[in-house]
């Protein structure tokens, strides 16, 4: 657990291992998200579409649910025309 000072500007230092560790260097934008009584400092990414492209790769394919689904659909009003 890190603990930081506030300077009377306001300014917080980020340990350097944490730095390191996600990538944040000088000039990096960093979001302060509040949570409750709990804020937490979140690196904003150069290219958001970029950092997002994956991220739902190992979870189940939505297409293919979608697929499913619109087929139950299809069979429902197909069987409603009787």
């Amino acid at each position: 657990m890190y603990t930081a000072r506030v300077s009377a500007k306001g300014w917080i230092v980020i340990p350097k291992d944490l730095r390191e560790k996600y990538g944040i260097g000088a000039g990096e934008r960093i979001q302060i998200v509040e949570y409750g009584e709990i804020l937490a400092l979140v690196p904003v990414p150069e290219n958001p579409a970029q950092a997002l492209y994956g991220l739902l790769r190992d979870g189940p394919s939505l297409t293919a649910n979608l697929l499913r689904e619109r087929a139950k659909e299809r069979a429902r009003e197909d069987g409603a025309d009787d």
